[in-house]
């Protein structure tokens, strides 16, 4: 007996060890995409200016990032839990090459950093040239990543079943409601699409799902994606003047379309095409906004998917709404996929 109670007190004790050795992160501090970045003052304006350079397919100019400098030195245990960090070390007697550090949650959750070794500030500066817009790129997925993680804990599920049943899924989150889900024929092609919106507050948010036979390499151009988009959108979107549709703008901010990959850790042999750029009315009132676009190949069903969002707020800020639907986008799975 007195064995069997030694025992029991022993794994208890274990136990609380175990756990007293866990290390407990903090909340991370600071909004969505604000980078703090942590420099002498010599590299500090080119870190700066390629950090929060303007964000492409705006109506208004809006910095990607949102940045604060601090010195070496003024980098305290405060502001350790910032969400983003860039953190440079130039240091000659340590370093002969410059070196590359991504982590996560180092001193909070959830939070991204990159520390660059340097040993001067010119090889510091030489790097951040060929590599500035690679690392600026990391921490807007990392972003994304973060808010297509909270999408799963609540969804709308009848907007999910209608995708599920045409073969596909999205995370719609629960505060966005199905508008429409049927099939156009746009240009002798038979297209099926999803269609959501959140229409709370001052900011309409609408997510578009829309898939189309595959046939040639040629439908992954930019210019047959934009094509496709004003096709589809022009049937679907309207304005109240008889005869306006959805169209392209394409003189002043042309639509930009890139390759692009999955976010981490999701299902690999991912292949897809981001394009982004402002949609308007044609034919009708002075409306328009920001969309964003992800197009994928359906290799199950031999189809083109497109998932897109676009946003209409006018005269408000919509970096920030707009990057946090599109990180929706990237929830897409394919057949294949889970």
């Amino acid at each position: 007996m007195r064995k069997s109670i030694f025992l029991a007190l022993t794994a208890l004790l274990l136990m609380g060890c175990g756990k007293s050795n866990e290390r407990l992160l903090t909340s991370a501090t600071g909004s969505i995409y604000e980078c703090l970045i942590v420099s002498d003052a010599v590299v500090a304006p080119a870190l700066t200016e390629t950090m929060s350079a303007d964000q492409y397919g705006l109506p208004q100019m809006e910095a990607t990032f949102t940045v604060t400098h601090v010195t070496n030195a003024q980098f305290d245990d405060f502001l350790k839990s910032t969400r983003n960090i860039l953190l440079t070390d130039v240091n000659p007697h340590k370093y002969t090459l410059v070196k590359v550090l991504k982590s996560r949650d180092v001193w909070s959750q959830p939070q991204a950093m990159i520390r660059i070794q340097a040993p001067s500030d010119e090889a510091l500066l030489d790097y951040w040239r060929e590599n500035g817009e690679q690392i600026r790129e990391w921490f807007v997925r990392e972003e994304l990543a973060r808010q297509a993680g909270f999408y799963r804990a609540s969804t709308n599920k009848e907007a999910r079943a209608k995708l599920q049943s045409q073969g596909y899924d999205l995370l719609i989150p629960e505060d966005y409601m199905l508008v429409k889900s049927e099939e156009l024929i746009v240009n002798s092609v038979p297209v099926a699409f999803v269609w959501c919106c959140n229409n709370k507050g001052p900011m309409r948010r609408d997510v578009v799902v829309y898939s189309y036979p595959y046939t040639a390499q040629e439908q992954f151009s930019g210019e047959a994606i934009v094509a496709m988009r004003d096709a589809v959108l022009g049937q679907l979107v309207s304005g109240q003047v008889a005869g306006s549709h959805m169209g392209t703008e394409h003189k002043h901010f042309p639509p930009v379309t890139r390759q692009v990959s999955a976010l981490r850790d999701t299902v690999g042999g991912f292949y897809g095409l981001e394009t982004r750029g402002l949609w308007k009315l044609l034919d009708g009132e002075a409306m328009g906004g920001p969309f964003v676009s992800l197009t994928r190949l359906d290799q199950v069903n031999g189809r083109v998917v497109t998932a897109e969002a676009f946003l209409f707020a006018a005269g408000q800020k919509k970096r920030n709404a707009m990057r946090q639907t599109e990180a929706i986008l990237y929830s897409l799975r394919m057949p294949n996929e889970k």
